[in-house]
């Protein structure tokens, strides 16, 4: 095995190193008096069970993210497997990401896709530093129905899906990570 340190890290093998991480698709929205904002974001993960807390990570530079600290409120849409050209929307700056999609807006007025596996609203609770991204940790304020279909999710630079659960087979651990009667044996 080979050892790099940080200083000889490349961003380019960083990005190649954790793409073999494969991580769900979400979208995170907001709206203010400009109207309707969102990006799409990887880097989501649900926190804690008591009190309800999420987390996603923002560029510092981003836009959104701007928009999003102003608003105090934020919502997080999981994709489907169908939606990869939301995916890719929300992923391109500059376009008008809400012209051609329906939507409607959760309890705090953050956008809520149409067609999404599921999603939650958010009040910003906390902001911490994380180099070029900041942590955005999020307290949960409402939820929303899960649609029977695969997420879609991204792994070595590709999207791709689950495949089908068998009706016949159990729930694996993981499967109820967040259901687990003993916080501290996972989170």
């Amino acid at each position: 095995m080979t050892e790099v340190t940080a200083a000889g890290l490349e961003p380019a093998r960083f990005r190649r190193v954790f793409g073999h991480f494969g991580t769900g698709v979400t979208v995170i929205t907001t709206a203010d008096d400009d109207g309707p904002a969102g990006f799409a974001c990887q880097s989501f993960a649900p926190l804690s069970l008591d009190p309800p807390l999420v987390l996603f990570c923002a560029r510092n530079e981003s836009e959104t993210w701007r928009r999003i600290r102003a608003a105090g409120v934020f919502g997080v849409n999981v994709l489907a497997s169908g939606q990869r050209d939301v995916s890719r929307l929300f992923g391109t700056r500059g376009a008008d990401r809400f012209a051609a999609l329906d939507w409607a807006p959760a309890p705090s007025g953050a956008p809520v896709l149409a067609d999404v596996l599921t999603w939650a609203d958010c009040a910003v609770e906390a902001v911490h530093p994380g180099g070029d991204h900041v942590i955005v940790i999020g307290r949960v304020t409402a939820l929303g129905p899960c649609r029977d279909v695969p997420p879609l999710l991204f792994y070595r630079s590709r999207y791709t899906s689950t495949a089908p659960n068998s009706p016949y087979e159990p729930p694996e651990v993981v499967d109820t990570l967040l259901s687990w009667p003993r916080h501290t044996d996972w989170i």
